[in-house]
């Protein structure tokens, strides 16, 4: 008697699909991008389509947070190198023949026009994690100074065009990979004790270095203007310190509660610049005030946090230290907006993750969470 087996249903073959997602971290984005639409709704009420276009964009970056992760790490090793070459490769061609808009050269046509700096958000921790993995167990301070080198190139291919808010993410997610793979304290304390004496030497002598006749030599005219007005934005309140200024004011006018959805004076006159973008913070803030704040800062709390401990759960070396990167990565990004918009941090163009408008930054950070999404499936599988 022929036995008959009953096919399998579109549900019953897509469910193991999902099984091994990580249920914390897909919360944990679920409710900044919950946040992200509805202020998006609120500040770009009258930039067109761009409440529609941001949702289409959650959805491209939800689609790509899918599709990797089902590949497993050992398989996202393979494209490690690949993908590294790519970027410099893109980088280079943006130096050669690349497209300028507002003064930087940042854009090329491959047939369609990307940003290939975006790319080495990625590719940098995922070849670095690559790197240290394949020198486990034999590790030598020569692999620590091939790591720097492999990410001093894209660093300053993108600091070139220029892109300094760029070229600073993709230094900090390269760096975060080589103190996690067993950096010497000794070696990374001069460094930041250098660099603490510097921002105390600009603050205490602002004044005279940020005379007109002054030349930084080490940084182009328009990234000094952006350190001295962090110092003082009432230097030039209607040009260079705008954006911080009416940043400040909206952020300070919600007071503890906020205006209220769709409330926001700041915003709806058009007072905030770049109002979907890099200052959306600042229209958050102004509509749902210091409350609001408060649980969008514990959003990134519990998003870094989750992914800190599937960086501790994590089963090879390679998956640690990109999950543990990526994690701070969340950070760096949450960390240097709300710091630019606060008027604590020089202004650099770093969007705030789930909740700017941008279709490369959304898939971007689709991307890393669909990588950490992969390293906890992975791990799960294994234990079983």
């Amino acid at each position: 008697m022929a036995t008959v087996f009953d096919k399998p249903s579109l549900l019953q073959r897509v469910l193991p699909l999902f099984r091994g997602f990580d249920l914390g971290l897909m919360l944990a984005v679920l409710l900044l991008c919950t946040v992200g639409l509805v202020n998006m709704y609120s500040a770009g009420y009258d930039h067109g389509t761009r409440f529609i276009d941001h949702g289409r964009n959650m959805l491209i970056a939800a689609g790509v947070v899918f599709v990797v992760a089902q590949v497993p790490p050992q398989r996202l090793m393979q494209f490690a190198m690949p993908l590294y070459l790519a970027g410099v490769a893109l980088l280079m061609a943006v130096a050669l023949f690349g497209i300028t808009k507002k003064g930087a050269t940042r854009w090329v046509n491959i047939g369609i026009v990307i940003q290939p700096s975006e790319i080495m958000k990625i590719a940098m921790p995922l070849l670095l994690a690559w790197w240290f993995q394949r020198r486990e167990g034999q590790l030598r301070p020569i692999d620590f100074v091939v790591a720097g080198g492999l990410l001093l190139i894209p660093f300053a291919l993108i600091l070139k065009q220029p892109d300094l808010g760029t070229s600073l993410l993709v230094l900090a997610s390269g760096l975060f990979v080589i103190f996690f793979a067993g950096l010497n304290w000794w070696l990374i304390m001069p460094p930041v004790l250098m660099g603490a004496l510097v921002v105390g030497l600009i603050v205490g002598f602002s004044h005279e270095l940020c005379m007109p006749d002054v030349d930084w030599h080490v940084l182009r005219e328009y990234q000094k203007q952006r350190v001295c007005t962090l110092m003082d934005p009432t230097r030039d309140a209607l040009g260079k310190g705008f954006h911080t200024i009416q940043g400040m004011i909206a952020i300070g006018s919600g007071g503890v509660w906020g205006k209220g959805f769709m409330q926001g004076t700041q915003t709806h006159l058009e007072f905030i610049p770049e109002r979907t973008t890099d200052f959306i913070f600042a229209a958050f803030s102004e509509e749902f005030g210091l409350t609001g704040v408060l649980g969008l800062i514990f959003g990134y709390l519990f998003l870094i946090g989750r992914s800190l401990l599937i960086a501790l759960d994590a089963t090879t070396l390679f998956s640690r230290l990109l999950a543990g990167a990526l994690s701070l990565m969340f950070f760096v990004y949450a960390f240097v907006n709300m710091g630019m918009v606060s008027g604590i941090l020089p202004v650099v163009g770093v969007p705030l993750p789930f909740i700017s408008y941008g279709g490369t930054a959304m898939v971007t950070m689709g991307l890393a969470v669909g990588l950490l999404m992969s390293i906890a499936k992975h791990k799960r599988f294994v234990q079983r």
